[in-house]
């Protein structure tokens, strides 16, 4: 009986060897980049932190100038968009004027009046002091008459009833002139208080005028307009924000960093600026001024360390940092953005 043949299996090389030692090499060399990269980045941010202190709390900051109203009225025209570049000085609201045009009116015509009434007085004053002038010329006509009549009488040239007609008329061109003098001066005191009067109202009219010219409400700085919170037809009150406007002259940084990194940071440093706006970019500044206060100082309720448990908080200082370079137009900076600033300590 025929035996069946045999197969010769052919050898495998691999055979009872470890797969996983077949890709050592790859794992080493994957293991190595990493631990390379770690390396290099930790280096470099070692090497980073001797030479710069560095932080992401920090924003762009700039002047924001609320448009208000001084007086209170109903909003008839709004000449200010969302976004609107405005110049100083150019008119954003108007308000309705009839009602303030009517009081300078009122305060125009009571003007006059006073004015009217001090010309009557100086003019009664001056009628006065004629009338005293007579008086006094008058009194002195019917004192020498007087003092002839006495003359005459005790000679007996005239009768006694004569001389009692000369004396009674001294005796009252006398009084007529003592009315008169009287006259004058309360006349002249008068005038003061006409004048007073014109002056008052004068200033009631200009009080009428410059609230009048409050209707007319204009921007106060070059800039944008960010915030618009009126409507035409809409009644405000005095001191109501209307629009709030972002000063475009100026803007800077400020830097909240934490109290254990002051030390090195003084004025004059140089700063780079970050803005996660645009991360491509750097822009150049430097350190201007440190804060004498720390954030939870100015907020709403600052921390009572006297009182309850303490617990210890890093506090932040604010830095203001300025632009040593003006933003390109490619690159526009605003109020609020976020952005990382690395200061230079050495």
């Amino acid at each position: 009986m025929e035996q069946p043949e045999s197969k010769t299996i052919p050898e495998n090389k691999n055979l009872g060897k470890d797969p996983a030692k077949a890709s050592n090499p790859l794992r080493i060399i994957i293991a190595a980049v990493f631990i390379a990269a770690a390396l290099l980045w930790g280096g470099k941010t070692i090497y980073h932190s001797f030479l710069y202190v560095e932080t992401d709390n920090a924003q762009i900051e700039g002047d924001v100038y609320p448009v208000i109203s001084r007086i209170p009225g109903k909003v008839q025209d709004v000449l200010a968009s969302d976004n609107q570049q405005v110049h100083k000085g150019d008119t954003l609201i108007r308000l309705e004027a009839a009602d303030y045009e009517v009081r300078r009116d009122i305060a125009a015509a009571a003007v006059e009046s006073a004015r009217a009434g001090l010309k009557a007085t100086t003019e009664q004053a001056n009628a006065s002091s004629a009338s005293a002038n007579a008086a006094a010329a008058t009194s002195r006509k019917q004192q020498a008459d007087l003092h002839r009549g006495e003359n005459l009488r005790n000679q007996d040239v005239i009768s006694q009833a004569e001389f009692d007609g000369v004396k009674a008329g001294a005796q009252a061109a006398s009084a007529q002139y003592t009315a008169a003098g009287n006259q004058y001066q309360a006349s002249l005191a008068q005038i003061p208080l006409q004048k007073a009067e014109v002056k008052k109202r004068e200033a009631e009219l200009r009080n009428a005028e410059l609230q009048l010219s409050y209707t007319s409400i204009a921007a106060p700085a070059s800039g944008h307009i960010s915030k618009k919170n009126i409507e035409p037809g809409q009644y405000v009150s005095p001191g109501q924000l209307l629009i709030a406007l972002v000063g475009s002259s100026d803007l800077w940084v400020v830097a909240n960093f934490k109290e254990t990194q002051l030390e090195k940071i003084h004025p004059g440093q140089p700063v780079t600026i970050k803005v996660d706006a645009y991360p491509d970019k750097e822009f150049n500044g430097k350190v201007e001024s440190l804060s004498s206060g720390t954030g939870a100082k100015f907020s709403l309720l600052p921390p009572d360390n006297a009182s309850g448990n303490f617990i210890k908080v890093t506090q932040r200082v604010p830095v203001k940092i300025i632009f040593t370079e003006k933003p390109d137009k490619d690159h526009k900076l605003a109020a609020g953005m976020n952005v990382i600033v690395d200061v230079q300590i050495k």
